[in-house]
């Protein structure tokens, strides 16, 4: 069995164009989340799955690893499966978003112990509360329900779960966040992959629900990590003051 971190990164971004390659203290973005996951003690290998020679070229002068992957491939899964090449139903495979610079490797760890103690989670991934009314009002942000034993029961961008006759207490435990990590069984995901979208993946626009519609566990990590990414010139500009304080 190997363990496998792939960090999925495009180089093209409405927002952000070329963000893979935005420079933050000396060193491309994606050299700071390789360098990062490098440092999780339970992976065996980590690559970068891209669709740009540009990110490729970045990734291995920083001492990294690189693989090119079609620009076509419908999500960030695929990548990831298509990245992996030729993996066993028993290795877990790990997606780190490429633009998370200050992803804590503990959390990594964290998922990939969940996902060997106990073979009946198909995927993992984690959540962190949220704090305030408009994280919780806003469709960018995903909230999860979970289960007696942090198992997801749903993920949705819409306020879950409702409160029939009051305000949502934030401070119940009931309300998290969607962090964007997961790790897979290689096995889980090779099926995943091979089924098409389902409708409420293509309602909700959260492609781990098609996970839950084919009947596949997904175990739930608590954590206080904020997940702080990259998605504008300013967030990286943030970002790279947070990595030189560090």
């Amino acid at each position: 069995m190997k363990t496998i971190g792939i960090i999925p990164s495009r180089y093209g971004s409405s927002r952000f164009p070329g963000k893979p390659l935005a420079m933050l203290a000396g060193k491309p973005l994606v050299a700071w989340v390789v360098d990062a996951v490098k440092k999780a003690k339970s992976l065996d290998d980590v690559i970068v799955a891209t669709d740009d020679a540009r990110i490729v070229e970045a990734v291995e002068s920083h001492g990294g690893k690189a693989v090119m992957t079609p620009s076509e491939l419908p999500s960030g899964t695929d990548r990831i499966a298509c990245a992996a090449g030729d993996f066993a139903d028993d290795d877990i495979l790990v997606n780190v978003q490429g633009d998370e610079p200050l992803i804590e490797p503990d959390l990594i760890d964290h998922l990939v112990a969940r996902m060997k103690e106990d073979d009946k989670w198909d995927m993992a991934t984690a959540v962190t509360p949220i704090r305030n009314s408009s994280d919780l009002a806003a469709k960018t942000v995903v909230k999860v329900v979970l289960d007696r034993d942090d198992g997801a029961l749903y993920f949705s961008r819409c306020p879950i779960p409702c409160d029939r006759d009051n305000e949502p207490d934030l401070s119940s435990g009931l309300y998290v966040r969607h962090l964007g990590i997961y790790a897979y069984r290689g096995g889980f995901l090779k099926k995943y992959i091979s089924e098409p979208p389902c409708a409420l993946e293509c309602t909700e626009k959260l492609e781990q629900l098609r996970a839950l519609w084919m009947g596949g566990r997904i175990a739930v990590i608590r954590t206080k990590d904020e997940g702080i990414g990259v998605d504008t010139p300013e967030d990286a500009a943030r970002v790279e003051k947070m990595l030189l304080n560090r």
